[in-house]
This record gives structure tokens, sequence and C-alpha cells, in this order.
């Protein structure tokens, strides 16, 4: 199971949308206070590429002793149909500071000291120090978990419908009358989570674990190609 501060991290790395939430610019469009990149440093501190005009540039760069209070909060949504589509949230809270010349043009870097971080998700809850967030790393399939889940759902909903005989007596439930529809709704080195649903009825995840954590896209096939095979003999 990935750390709460692995998962914080993977999230604030990907492509989820985000927004700062900053005292007293709570009436600002929060398209204007969306960040166009987001790094994390060496020491574990939030960048933030921002327009040179949003709101929270203007706030960071006259803020007085660098107490400019700030929160990044990150919304991890499903890339494909599913009910309950949102996965998981994750704020990152810290002091907000600009950082001149290390932007682009028509943009603004801003850092964000990082004090404390929290996620709630598929896995469930968990607070971040950090120093964990810092030492932390990113889910190396983040960057193609959307693409992959979008194929599985497109190509392969006979081989996932499959799965159903690895969950031994809930699978046996769940076949029984109607198949139920099968998304794949997550997908990360330890492993892949589907959801089983009817039109009528409740839904569930079941989590397929890989046999250990894959490191690549290679070992990724591998361990698809081992699970998939395990449901069908």
């Amino acid at each position: 199971m990935p750390s709460a501060a692995e998962r914080t991290r993977t999230l604030v790395q990907s492509t989820c949308s985000a927004v700062l939430l900053i005292p007293g610019l709570e009436s600002a469009g929060s398209d204007t206070l969306m960040p166009l990149s987001r790094t994390v440093g060496p020491e574990g501190d939030l960048f933030l590429e921002l327009p040179a005009d949003s709101p929270a540039v203007r706030a960071a760069s006259t803020a007085q002793d660098d107490e400019l209070e700030a929160v990044l909060e990150i919304t991890d949504v499903a890339p494909v149909s599913v009910p309950h589509r949102v996965r998981g949230r994750a704020r990152v809270s810290g002091r907000l500071t600009s950082v001149p010349g290390m932007a682009g043009p028509g943009r603004m870097l801003l850092r964000l000291e990082t004090d404390e971080a929290h996620v709630e998700d598929l896995w469930g809850a968990g607070a971040v120090r950090p120093q964990e967030l810092r030492d932390a790393a990113a889910d190396p399939l983040a960057g193609h978990e959307a693409e992959l889940l979008q194929h599985l759902h497109a190509a392969h909903v006979e081989r996932l419908g499959a799965l159903c005989e690895l969950l031994g007596e809930r699978g046996a439930r769940t076949g029984a009358g109607s198949r139920p529809s099968v998304v794949p709704v997550a997908l990360d080195r330890h492993g892949l989570r589907v959801r089983f649903f009817e039109r009528s009825g409740p839904c569930f995840d079941a989590r397929f674990e890989f046999p250990e954590p894959v490191r690549d896209m290679t070992e990724l096939r591998h361990a698809m190609r081992t699970l998939f095979d395990a449901a069908t003999h």
C-alpha cells in the first residue's frame, strides 16, 4: 500500500485540478487561482507557476514578512465515467512567497513553504509531515494512468469482467443473474482497482494486487498479463 506521503506527492505532481485558497481572495475567480504547473522542490516545498496577473501573485508579492497563509487543494477525478467519480482530495498548507525571475513571460513562480498536508482518497485518510512529502516518490505510472485506464475500459471490458473469478464468494454473488458493469477506476505500481456496479444496485471496489510493485511500463504489462491469466485459468 502506498503511504499517505506517496499518494500526496503523486497528486501534487499529477495533472489533477488544483486551486490556491488564500484568505481574502475568496471572491476571486477560481480559474485565476489555478496553478499552470506544480513541482516539488528538494526541501519538500511546492513551486507553483501562475499567470503574472493572478490575485495570488499580487498577494504574495505584497505580503509582509512572508506571512501569507495559503492552501493548495487538489481534486482527483477518475478519468473514466463511473459512479462516485471523485477518487480523492489532498490539501497542502503553508506560507506563500514569490520567486522573482524564475518563470516564463507572463508568468510568476510562487513558493508554498509546506507546513502540513493531508490526503483523503480510496486508500483512506492520512496526515503528511513536510519531511515525509520531501522524501516520498510519486507513483511511476501516474503520468500514464489516465490513458491506461481509458484503454482498459474501451478495449478489455470482458477481461475486466473475468476478474470476478478472483473474488471468491463475493465474485459468485456478483456474477449471479445479470453481470454488473465493471470499470477500472485506479491503477498504480501496486495494483489495479476495479469498480463493480449495477444500474439499480450498490457498487463496490475490488483491489487486485500485483505480486510485487512494478517500476515501469514493461513490468506493468507483465503484471497485467499475469493478473488476467489468473482470472481465466
